[in-house]
């Protein structure tokens, strides 16, 4: 039976619209798809860095408690979280390129790297302040401030901005996170400390160009996680030698963050000088 609506005088029929509801498929940007999944796994781990961050570090020092092997295991697990969430950050992307990926999936990276490399970060950063024998807590909070700002710039950036296939235009966040968290596991003096956070960040909004991690880049930045993840359960559990270690493997973080960058750079030169030396000889008769 068909039904005029008085208003509009347009005809409709309700057991059509009863069972197009039920039928009726869910919306594509609210389907998610196994990129998404992973991606949510990132912004989890994230999440969980802040929490044992602040369990593990921050409430037993306000209350004066004196279990210092409290700390490096829950320093060790937030740092383990955020290396996790690099590799769903890494994954995501592959996945994302092999299978479908929905509509909101670029968004959802976002927000996720965000939490996890924006926030657990600068909020590891804030704790050191307030924990650190020598160091100051404003100041710190400062350069926390600094790591965030920077990361909200760098991914406001990337959605607006094209660049050429294969590279990223500043330090990628996932690793400007783990250079961050590896300066201040060195335990080297706050001064140090905070001019090396404050270079990271520098580095995150930098036209320096570092390459996409694919192929077997991927598979060496995956090996690098795995390593720091052993380096920093040996830390944890005060393996001998492990303190030793970790501090090599952070020592190592901090110099492949400066030395790849150098890399592009030279690339980027050898080929302007290819291309100059391309021209002259096109000119030569």
């Amino acid at each position: 039976m068909t039904v005029i609506d008085p208003e509009t005088r347009a005809g409709w029929v309700p057991e059509a619209d009863e069972v197009g509801d039920d039928e009726e498929e869910m919306p594509l940007s609210l389907r998610l798809s196994i990129a998404d999944t992973l991606t949510l796994g990132n912004a989890t781990c994230g999440f969980m860095a802040v929490y044992f961050t602040t369990t593990g570090i921050l409430i037993p020092h306000l209350t004066g408690s004196d279990e210092s092997g409290m700390a490096r295991h829950s320093a060790a697990t937030a740092v383990i979280l955020m290396l996790c969430a690099a590799v769903f950050d890494l994954f995501d992307g592959l996945v994302a390129r092999k299978l479908r990926s929905s509509p909101m999936g670029a968004e959802l990276d976002n927000l996720s790297d965000l939490i996890s490399f924006g926030l657990a970060p600068a909020y590891f950063v804030l704790v050191y302040g307030m924990v650190a024998d020598d160091a100051y807590q404003k100041v710190a909070a400062v350069g926390a401030i600094v790591v965030l700002l920077a990361v909200v710039l760098r991914l406001a950036r990337f959605s607006c901005v094209t660049v050429k296939d294969g590279t990223f235009q500043g330090m990628p966040s996932p690793f400007g996170a783990l250079t961050v968290v590896s300066i201040v596991l060195l335990e080297l003096p706050f001064v140090a400390t905070l001019m090396a956070i404050v270079g990271t960040a520098w580095l995150m909004v930098s036209r320096v160009e570092y390459p996409k991690p694919r192929g077997p880049l991927a598979i060496a930045m995956v090996s690098w996680i795995v390593s720091g993840m052993a380096l920093l359960a040996a830390w944890a559990f005060d393996a001998p030698g492990g303190q030793l270690l970790l501090q090599t493997g952070c020592a190592l973080q901090l110099v492949l963050g400066a030395v790849i960058p150098l890399f592009a750079t030279a690339r980027r030169v050898n080929n302007f000088r290819d291309n100059r030396r391309e021209a002259r000889a096109a000119q030569l008769p």
